[in-house]
């Protein structure tokens, strides 16, 4: 298994400051120690309006010339829409990711099966706004009908991923895919080699999850991406600590991330797993952290991930 950084912890949204260049993400990843990077496809990281070929292929260069890998690109995507004319642009925008995720190198492009998105305010990322404009949207419809349009969506998608030698990696992120069956269900049902699972075990856990290692396996082969969260404090004697930060603020102990870790090498998973900073963060003296809360996080996360996989044999 290989570590990895993902961009959105550097895009700018939930610290204070602006977003780092994705040849500063180069450097931050081989400074602290990560095999490779995922691109988040938005701006200023990855969208394919800015990440034409010959862009692409210098991000290519540069990421090998660091030691590095560009090994997977995030789709935000939203293929629930009940108006059509958002739907068609959100394909359009997954075409592009795909072709844009070819000339990365890069074999895997996670994607949603409902992103509502996220707004920027001065103090930070917040989820509320969009999350409620989701809602209304979908308040006439049945869970059902989002279900349908997804897949077809998804359906479609998986014949331009084929063309490019992409996997489409399905997150079980919420609202539409609410637990892991409803991950590998769309998986099933759009029946392509070109549409696998990004099965993380912090949504895992929120979800409900107390047997990693079981739902891992119920996975099995389709796992071909992951990811980790959380914010990371070091003690006097150099031991890494990672914490969840709650809905009112507070920090939970992580304590599912080996037996998740032992669930990846149970079923050979030798990909990815990626750090990503993705969550409002706190306030200091009223005012959001900034930069250095992420750079703080980002280097302790490589140094946990590394004890994890340590102990848990790989």
């Amino acid at each position: 298994m290989k570590i990895g950084l993902y961009s959105i912890t550097y895009l700018g949204v939930w610290y204070r400051g602006p977003a780092l260049t994705l040849e500063q993400l180069l450097e931050r990843a081989r400074e602290y120690g990560y095999d490779g990077v995922e691109i988040d496809g938005k701006r200023p990281h990855g969208n394919p309006l800015d990440l034409p070929a010959r862009r692409c292929r210098e991000m290519r260069r540069r990421a090998a010339d660091a030691g590095l890998e560009i090994y997977a690109v995030a789709a935000n995507n939203d293929f629930t829409s009940p108006i059509p004319e958002h739907r068609e642009s959100q394909v359009v925008y997954l075409r592009e990711l795909i072709r844009m995720t070819a000339d990365l190198g890069a074999k895997t492009l996670r994607v949603f099966a409902a992103w509502p998105g996220v707004t920027l305010a001065a103090d930070g990322g917040r989820y509320d706004l969009a999350q409620r404009v989701w809602r209304t949207a979908h308040q006439e419809f049945s869970h059902q009908q989002s279900w349908e349009w997804c897949r077809e969506c998804l359906t479609e998608a998986v014949g331009w991923a084929a063309d490019h030698g992409v996997t489409l990696a399905l997150q079980n992120h919420m609202p539409l895919i609410t637990n892991r069956e409803d991950m590998l269900r769309m998986v099933r049902e759009v029946d392509s080699p070109h549409l696998k699972a990004c099965y993380d075990a912090p949504l895992a856990r929120k979800q409900g999850v107390t047997d990693m290692k079981a739902a891992v396996r119920e996975v099995g082969s389709l796992q071909v991406l992951t990811h980790f969260g959380g914010e990371y404090d070091e003690d006097p004697d150099g031991t890494v600590r990672g914490w969840v930060r709650n809905p009112d603020g507070s920090l939970t102990a992580e304590d599912f991330y080996l037996d998740f870790t032992r669930g990846l090498l149970d079923i050979g998973y030798t990909g990815y797993t990626g750090y990503e900073l993705c969550h409002p963060l706190p306030k200091v003296d009223g005012v959001t952290v900034g930069l250095e809360f992420a750079d703080r996080n980002a280097r302790l996360a490589a140094r946990y991930m590394r004890d994890v996989l340590k102990r848990a044999g790989a």
